[in-house]
């Protein structure tokens, strides 16, 4: 056989292996069920004696590569972010 013919070979044996792979059906996994959630009443922290734990939760915390983080109030409108 010629070198093109090969070639040729090689690309039928080919088509014919992806076309019977497509054929075979794709299993799916089984669908997990989620687990039931569970009701719970929010517990009350207390405030803290500084005021810096509410202050920190009211900020957007966005980090920078730096690992300087973003002092805008949380869900700020601007696109920027201005880090401290």
């Amino acid at each position: 056989m010629s070198k093109m013919d090969d070639l040729r070979a090689m690309r039928e044996a080919r088509y014919e292996q992806m076309t019977a792979r497509a054929a075979k059906p794709v299993a799916t996994p089984p669908k997990r069920q989620r687990p039931a959630r569970v009701e719970s009443t929010p517990v009350a922290s207390a405030p803290a004696a500084d005021g810096s734990e509410a202050l920190e939760a009211a900020l957007c915390g966005h980090r920078a590569i730096s690992g300087r983080t973003c002092t805008r109030e949380q869900g700020h409108a601007a696109k920027s972010h201005r880090y401290s």
